[in-house]
């Protein structure tokens, strides 16, 4: 896939870096899981992809809130950069990313509903310059329902199925399976499968598979790293990320 190829790319970048830096870091998939009341949960990410004539950096930073009810909202903005390739070489691009606002609500927990369940809202706002390649330039939203459930007590699996409405015209269905693993106390293996199909494109369906850690350093900080690659020719050829997350909050509003 060429850098020029930009319905497909514009979708791409959500399913594999955009929205994901909310998710079951370092996955696309996210689980059901809301913030804490009156927590903060910050994530920084560094997400690195590469495919035929394209590589790309991307380094979004996401702060969530909790809210009474298992509501959490959240905001996320960064820098990204792109080298591609053209007829007479390579040629590079960066800019600031699109901003995304975001809306988690759990209302159904396993306890009486079999698994957790939760709705996600996002909104993207075109900070991003489209006329440099990077992004609809549109707003987009996209809904996205999460099913989690515990399979055992080491393992739990997290469902998405969601639906994008991007600015141009190129709507997209996502969805994703994850698998988590708690091996120690601080240690959790991760892998998933995601998939995104662009409706206004032949229906071209991208598929990615992406395994990675987490790594608890204390109750607070979490860090992670996953890498992934393409299942089939509508997907990067790979991917790399390494984050980390920090949960604090504010003690005279949680009493």
């Amino acid at each position: 896939m060429g850098w020029d190829g930009r319905v497909t790319r514009a979708v791409l970048i959500m399913m594999t870096i955009g929205i994901s830096v909310w998710a079951g870091r370092p996955l696309v998939v996210d689980d059901a899981g809301t913030v804490a009341p009156f927590e903060c949960e910050l994530e920084a990410v560094f997400a690195y992809e590469r495919d035929t004539g394209l590589r790309h950096v991307e380094t979004p930073v996401a702060l969530t809130y909790g809210l009474p009810a298992r509501i959490d909202i959240g905001a996320a903005f960064g820098w990204q950069w792109e080298e591609r390739r053209t007829g007479t070489g390579w040629e590079s691009e960066n800019d600031v990313t699109d901003l995304l606002l975001l809306v988690k609500w759990n209302p159904l927990t396993a306890e009486r509903f079999w698994a957790d369940h939760a709705l996600v809202g996002t909104l993207k706002i075109p900070t991003a310059d489209e006329d440099e390649g990077f992004g609809s330039g549109k707003v987009d939203y996209d809904l996205m329902y999460i099913a989690t459930k515990a399979v055992t007590d080491e393992l739990q699996a997290d469902v998405n199925v969601g639906y994008g409405w991007i600015g141009g015209g190129d709507d997209v269905v996502h969805y994703g399976l994850a698998l988590r693993w708690q091996a120690t106390e601080r240690i959790e293996w991760v892998a998933e499968v995601v998939t995104e199909t662009v409706l206004a494109s032949d229906n071209d369906t991208a598929v990615a598979l992406t395994g990675g850690l987490r790594w608890s350093v204390s109750e607070e900080l979490v860090l992670d790293a996953a890498v992934g690659g393409g299942l089939n020719k509508h997907a990067p050829d790979w991917a790399a990320t390494v984050g980390l997350t920090w949960v604090f909050g504010f003690p005279a509003q949680s009493r």
